[in-house]
Protein backbone atom coordinates (compact mmCIF):
# COMPACT_ATOMS: atom_id res chain seq x y z
CA UNK A 1 0.00 0.00 0.00
CA UNK A 2 1.35 3.48 -1.11
CA UNK A 3 0.92 5.43 2.26
CA UNK A 4 0.78 8.82 0.49
CA UNK A 5 0.95 8.26 -2.77
CA UNK A 6 2.09 11.84 -4.95
CA UNK A 7 -1.21 12.37 -7.29
CA UNK A 8 -1.63 14.31 -10.35
CA UNK A 9 -5.11 15.61 -11.22
CA UNK A 10 -6.35 16.64 -14.07
CA UNK A 11 -9.42 18.65 -15.40
CA UNK A 12 -11.35 22.30 -14.62
CA UNK A 13 -14.61 23.81 -12.68
CA UNK A 14 -16.54 21.79 -10.25
CA UNK A 15 -15.74 18.31 -11.56
CA UNK A 16 -11.90 18.79 -11.31
CA UNK A 17 -12.51 20.59 -7.56
CA UNK A 18 -15.02 17.71 -6.55
CA UNK A 19 -11.83 15.86 -7.29
CA UNK A 20 -9.41 17.39 -4.95
CA UNK A 21 -11.39 17.67 -2.09
CA UNK A 22 -11.64 14.01 -1.68
CA UNK A 23 -8.30 13.52 -2.56
CA UNK A 24 -7.06 15.73 0.12
CA UNK A 25 -8.36 13.10 2.54
CA UNK A 26 -6.37 10.73 1.77
CA UNK A 27 -2.60 12.29 0.50
CA UNK A 28 -0.78 16.20 0.71
CA UNK A 29 1.10 15.41 -2.13
CA UNK A 30 -1.12 16.37 -4.74
CA UNK A 31 -0.40 18.76 -7.91
CA UNK A 32 -4.30 19.78 -10.25
CA UNK A 33 -3.25 20.27 -13.82
CA UNK A 34 -5.94 22.93 -14.53
CA UNK A 35 -7.57 24.19 -18.33
CA UNK A 36 -6.91 27.30 -19.50
CA UNK A 37 -9.58 27.67 -22.24
CA UNK A 38 -12.20 29.69 -20.01
CA UNK A 39 -13.17 32.39 -21.82
CA UNK A 40 -16.69 32.95 -19.78
CA UNK A 41 -18.23 35.29 -17.06
CA UNK A 42 -15.38 37.08 -14.83
CA UNK A 43 -12.34 35.19 -16.69
CA UNK A 44 -13.73 35.92 -19.43
CA UNK A 45 -14.11 39.76 -18.99
CA UNK A 46 -10.65 39.81 -17.24
CA UNK A 47 -8.86 38.09 -20.26
CA UNK A 48 -10.39 40.85 -22.70
CA UNK A 49 -8.79 43.31 -20.01
CA UNK A 50 -5.41 42.19 -19.47
CA UNK A 51 -3.19 39.59 -21.42
CA UNK A 52 -3.79 36.97 -18.36
CA UNK A 53 -4.70 33.38 -18.16
CA UNK A 54 -8.13 32.82 -17.18
CA UNK A 55 -8.36 32.48 -13.20
CA UNK A 56 -11.75 31.06 -12.45
CA UNK A 57 -10.75 27.30 -12.89
CA UNK A 58 -7.31 28.04 -11.14
CA UNK A 59 -8.90 29.68 -8.43
CA UNK A 60 -11.82 26.83 -7.51
CA UNK A 61 -8.87 24.62 -7.36
CA UNK A 62 -6.82 26.82 -4.89
CA UNK A 63 -9.71 26.77 -2.72
CA UNK A 64 -10.84 22.97 -3.04
CA UNK A 65 -7.37 22.34 -2.18
CA UNK A 66 -6.95 25.05 1.49
CA UNK A 67 -5.98 23.74 4.63
CA UNK A 68 -9.13 22.23 6.82
CA UNK A 69 -8.88 24.69 9.49
CA UNK A 70 -10.01 27.87 10.29
CA UNK A 71 -7.83 29.97 8.16
CA UNK A 72 -8.04 27.77 5.39
CA UNK A 73 -11.58 27.88 5.18
CA UNK A 74 -12.14 31.45 5.41
CA UNK A 75 -10.09 32.19 2.73
CA UNK A 76 -11.28 29.99 0.76
CA UNK A 77 -14.77 31.58 1.51
CA UNK A 78 -13.23 34.88 0.59
CA UNK A 79 -11.71 33.50 -2.52
CA UNK A 80 -14.89 32.34 -3.74
CA UNK A 81 -16.98 35.28 -2.95
CA UNK A 82 -18.56 37.26 -5.78
CA UNK A 83 -19.40 40.62 -5.98
CA UNK A 84 -22.85 41.89 -6.44
CA UNK A 85 -23.46 45.64 -7.46
CA UNK A 86 -24.48 47.72 -10.38
CA UNK A 87 -21.16 48.55 -11.75
CA UNK A 88 -18.26 46.58 -13.49
CA UNK A 89 -17.10 44.64 -10.21
CA UNK A 90 -20.39 42.92 -10.13
CA UNK A 91 -20.06 39.46 -10.99
CA UNK A 92 -16.20 39.30 -10.20
CA UNK A 93 -15.25 36.37 -7.68
CA UNK A 94 -12.62 38.09 -5.63
CA UNK A 95 -9.78 35.02 -6.38
CA UNK A 96 -10.17 36.29 -9.86
CA UNK A 97 -8.84 39.80 -8.80
CA UNK A 98 -6.51 38.93 -6.76
CA UNK A 99 -5.04 36.33 -8.79
CA UNK A 100 -5.52 38.80 -12.08
CA UNK A 101 -3.32 41.58 -9.66
CA UNK A 102 -0.45 39.13 -8.89
CA UNK A 103 -0.16 38.21 -12.60
CA UNK A 104 -0.33 41.49 -13.48
CA UNK A 105 2.58 42.62 -11.06
CA UNK A 106 4.78 39.68 -11.07
CA UNK A 107 4.04 38.30 -14.73
CA UNK A 108 4.40 34.52 -13.80
CA UNK A 109 1.73 32.56 -13.35
CA UNK A 110 3.42 29.55 -11.69
CA UNK A 111 4.44 32.40 -8.70
CA UNK A 112 1.03 34.27 -8.66
CA UNK A 113 -0.45 30.88 -7.83
CA UNK A 114 2.08 29.77 -5.35
CA UNK A 115 1.64 32.83 -3.38
CA UNK A 116 -2.19 32.30 -2.66
CA UNK A 117 -1.46 28.35 -2.35
CA UNK A 118 0.99 29.86 0.53
CA UNK A 119 -2.06 32.25 1.73
CA UNK A 120 -4.54 29.44 1.73
CA UNK A 121 -1.99 26.85 2.96
CA UNK A 122 -3.25 24.88 0.30
CA UNK A 123 -2.70 20.97 0.31
CA UNK A 124 -0.41 20.57 -2.55
CA UNK A 125 0.06 22.91 -5.19
CA UNK A 126 -2.11 23.97 -8.65
CA UNK A 127 -0.65 24.79 -12.06
CA UNK A 128 -2.00 25.64 -15.53
CA UNK A 129 -1.89 22.92 -17.98
CA UNK A 130 0.06 25.33 -20.39
CA UNK A 131 2.41 28.10 -20.29
CA UNK A 132 0.01 30.34 -22.48
CA UNK A 133 -3.95 31.20 -21.86
CA UNK A 134 -5.68 29.02 -24.61
CA UNK A 135 -9.29 29.10 -26.78
CA UNK A 136 -11.01 26.19 -27.67
CA UNK A 137 -13.33 25.34 -30.84
CA UNK A 138 -15.30 22.37 -31.82
CA UNK A 139 -17.31 21.58 -34.98
CA UNK A 140 -20.71 19.86 -34.26
CA UNK A 141 -22.98 17.93 -36.67
CA UNK A 142 -26.74 18.68 -35.67
CA UNK A 143 -28.93 17.51 -38.39
CA UNK A 144 -27.30 17.20 -40.69
CA UNK A 145 -25.51 20.87 -40.68
CA UNK A 146 -22.08 21.65 -39.31
CA UNK A 147 -21.43 23.99 -36.96
CA UNK A 148 -18.63 25.62 -35.65
CA UNK A 149 -18.51 26.77 -31.86
CA UNK A 150 -15.54 29.43 -30.40
CA UNK A 151 -15.23 30.19 -27.25
CA UNK A 152 -15.20 27.40 -24.49
CA UNK A 153 -19.06 28.71 -23.61
CA UNK A 154 -20.00 28.19 -27.07
CA UNK A 155 -18.26 24.61 -26.99
CA UNK A 156 -20.48 24.12 -23.93
CA UNK A 157 -23.87 25.02 -24.85
CA UNK A 158 -23.51 24.21 -28.63
CA UNK A 159 -26.00 20.49 -29.32
CA UNK A 160 -24.96 18.06 -31.67
CA UNK A 161 -21.92 15.44 -32.45
CA UNK A 162 -18.65 15.95 -31.84
CA UNK A 163 -16.78 15.96 -35.41
CA UNK A 164 -13.51 18.22 -34.21
CA UNK A 165 -12.13 19.51 -31.06
CA UNK A 166 -8.84 22.11 -31.19
CA UNK A 167 -6.78 24.29 -29.45
CA UNK A 168 -5.74 27.97 -30.41
CA UNK A 169 -2.56 28.15 -30.62
CA UNK A 170 -3.02 24.49 -31.77
CA UNK A 171 0.52 23.45 -29.89
CA UNK A 172 0.77 25.25 -26.65
CA UNK A 173 3.72 25.00 -24.07
CA UNK A 174 3.29 23.04 -21.14
CA UNK A 175 5.10 24.45 -17.75
CA UNK A 176 7.89 21.79 -16.65
CA UNK A 177 6.47 21.63 -13.00
CA UNK A 178 3.50 20.04 -14.92
CA UNK A 179 5.83 17.67 -16.67
CA UNK A 180 7.84 17.44 -13.11
CA UNK A 181 4.90 16.46 -10.97
CA UNK A 182 3.28 13.66 -14.42
CA UNK A 183 7.30 12.47 -14.46
CA UNK A 184 6.82 11.98 -10.36
CA UNK A 185 3.69 11.03 -9.74
CA UNK A 186 1.84 7.84 -8.19
CA UNK A 187 -1.30 7.98 -9.64
CA UNK A 188 -3.14 10.52 -12.39
CA UNK A 189 -6.59 11.07 -12.17
CA UNK A 190 -8.74 12.23 -15.03
CA UNK A 191 -12.12 13.78 -14.79
CA UNK A 192 -15.20 14.41 -13.65
CA UNK A 193 -15.79 17.66 -15.77
CA UNK A 194 -16.96 19.36 -18.67
CA UNK A 195 -15.50 16.57 -21.23
CA UNK A 196 -15.23 18.78 -24.22
CA UNK A 197 -14.26 21.92 -22.36
CA UNK A 198 -12.27 20.51 -19.41
CA UNK A 199 -11.39 17.12 -19.97
CA UNK A 200 -10.33 16.06 -23.15
CA UNK A 201 -8.17 19.52 -23.54
CA UNK A 202 -5.55 18.03 -21.93
CA UNK A 203 -4.97 15.53 -24.62
CA UNK A 204 -5.24 18.38 -27.24
CA UNK A 205 -1.48 19.82 -26.00
CA UNK A 206 1.15 17.45 -27.54
CA UNK A 207 3.92 17.71 -25.21
CA UNK A 208 1.58 17.06 -22.30
CA UNK A 209 -0.22 13.90 -24.00
CA UNK A 210 3.11 12.52 -24.14
CA UNK A 211 3.88 12.76 -20.65
CA UNK A 212 0.46 11.26 -19.63
CA UNK A 213 1.36 7.79 -22.16
CA UNK A 214 5.01 7.64 -21.11
CA UNK A 215 4.16 7.89 -17.22
CA UNK A 216 4.81 4.92 -15.11
CA UNK A 217 2.20 6.19 -12.68
CA UNK A 218 -1.81 4.69 -12.28
CA UNK A 219 -4.25 5.96 -14.17
CA UNK A 220 -7.94 6.69 -13.06
CA UNK A 221 -10.37 8.05 -15.31
CA UNK A 222 -13.72 9.91 -13.33
CA UNK A 223 -16.85 9.67 -15.27
CA UNK A 224 -19.44 12.03 -15.17
CA UNK A 225 -22.65 11.27 -13.74
CA UNK A 226 -25.41 11.91 -15.84
CA UNK A 227 -25.48 11.45 -20.13
CA UNK A 228 -29.28 11.69 -20.45
CA UNK A 229 -30.41 11.39 -23.57
CA UNK A 230 -33.11 13.82 -23.27
CA UNK A 231 -30.60 16.75 -22.49
CA UNK A 232 -29.23 17.14 -25.97
CA UNK A 233 -30.23 20.57 -26.68
CA UNK A 234 -28.52 21.07 -23.11
CA UNK A 235 -25.29 20.99 -24.99
CA UNK A 236 -22.20 20.08 -23.34
CA UNK A 237 -21.79 16.33 -23.56
CA UNK A 238 -26.01 15.64 -22.79
CA UNK A 239 -26.96 12.92 -24.72
CA UNK A 240 -23.77 11.01 -24.96
CA UNK A 241 -23.53 7.24 -23.49
CA UNK A 242 -20.47 6.09 -21.15
CA UNK A 243 -19.17 4.14 -23.48
CA UNK A 244 -18.80 7.23 -25.95
CA UNK A 245 -17.15 9.41 -22.83
CA UNK A 246 -14.24 6.67 -23.40
CA UNK A 247 -14.45 6.01 -27.11
CA UNK A 248 -13.95 10.17 -27.72
CA UNK A 249 -10.79 9.89 -25.17
CA UNK A 250 -9.41 7.43 -26.87
CA UNK A 251 -9.97 9.34 -29.97
CA UNK A 252 -7.77 12.08 -29.52
CA UNK A 253 -5.14 9.60 -27.52
CA UNK A 254 -4.90 6.12 -28.69
CA UNK A 255 -2.02 5.56 -26.75
CA UNK A 256 -3.18 6.72 -23.29
CA UNK A 257 -4.45 3.36 -21.01
CA UNK A 258 -6.27 4.04 -17.92
CA UNK A 259 -5.77 1.53 -15.15
CA UNK A 260 -8.90 2.49 -14.09
CA UNK A 261 -12.51 3.68 -14.74
CA UNK A 262 -14.73 4.79 -12.09
CA UNK A 263 -18.47 4.95 -13.17
CA UNK A 264 -21.46 6.22 -10.44
CA UNK A 265 -24.08 3.15 -10.11
CA UNK A 266 -26.42 4.80 -11.17
CA UNK A 267 -25.58 5.42 -14.96
CA UNK A 268 -27.38 3.83 -17.93
CA UNK A 269 -25.31 1.93 -20.24
CA UNK A 270 -22.61 0.34 -17.41
CA UNK A 271 -22.73 -3.06 -18.77
CA UNK A 272 -21.78 -2.22 -22.76
CA UNK A 273 -19.28 0.00 -20.78
CA UNK A 274 -17.89 -2.59 -18.63
CA UNK A 275 -17.26 -4.58 -21.19
CA UNK A 276 -15.79 -2.33 -23.65
CA UNK A 277 -13.02 -1.80 -21.06
CA UNK A 278 -12.71 -5.15 -20.46
CA UNK A 279 -11.39 -5.51 -23.76
CA UNK A 280 -9.16 -2.60 -23.68
CA UNK A 281 -7.29 -3.73 -20.46
CA UNK A 282 -8.66 -1.53 -17.94
CA UNK A 283 -10.51 -2.28 -14.99
CA UNK A 284 -13.45 -1.32 -14.15
CA UNK A 285 -15.00 0.25 -10.81
CA UNK A 286 -18.73 1.08 -9.87
CA UNK A 287 -19.86 3.29 -7.02
CA UNK A 288 -22.39 5.28 -5.92
CA UNK A 289 -20.90 8.67 -6.18
CA UNK A 290 -24.15 11.04 -6.16
CA UNK A 291 -24.40 14.16 -4.50
CA UNK A 292 -28.17 14.24 -3.46
CA UNK A 293 -28.26 17.12 -2.47
CA UNK A 294 -26.76 19.08 -5.66
CA UNK A 295 -27.90 18.22 -9.44
CA UNK A 296 -25.63 16.14 -11.05
CA UNK A 297 -22.71 16.25 -9.04
CA UNK A 298 -20.21 14.21 -7.20
CA UNK A 299 -20.80 14.13 -3.43
CA UNK A 300 -17.45 14.84 -1.67
CA UNK A 301 -17.64 11.82 0.60
CA UNK A 302 -18.32 9.39 -1.15
CA UNK A 303 -15.38 10.23 -3.64
CA UNK A 304 -13.01 10.07 -1.13
CA UNK A 305 -14.43 6.97 0.29
CA UNK A 306 -14.10 5.48 -3.40
CA UNK A 307 -10.11 7.02 -3.18
CA UNK A 308 -9.62 5.35 0.20
CA UNK A 309 -11.12 1.71 -1.27
CA UNK A 310 -8.43 2.22 -4.19
CA UNK A 311 -6.00 2.97 -2.45
CA UNK A 312 -6.43 0.47 -0.12
CA UNK A 313 -7.63 -2.55 -2.30
CA UNK A 314 -6.97 -2.13 -6.01
CA UNK A 315 -3.80 0.52 -7.11
CA UNK A 316 -1.47 -0.75 -4.59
Amino acid sequence: MISQPKVVALGGGHGLAATLRALRSITDQITAVVTVADNGGSSGRLRQEFPIMPPGDLRMALAALCADDSWGRDWADIMQYRFTSEGPLNGHALGNLLLAALWDRDEDVVIGLDRVGALLKVVGRVLPMTAEPLDIEATFLNGGKSIDAIGQVAVATTPGRLQELRLKPGNPTTRPEVLAAIAEADWITMGPGSWFSSVLPHLLVPSLRDALVASPAKKILLLNLDSNKDQVAAGEYAGYSPLEHCSILHDYAPELNFDLVVADSHLKGRQELAQYLQERGSGYLEADLRDETVAIHHGGEKLASTFTHILNEMLV
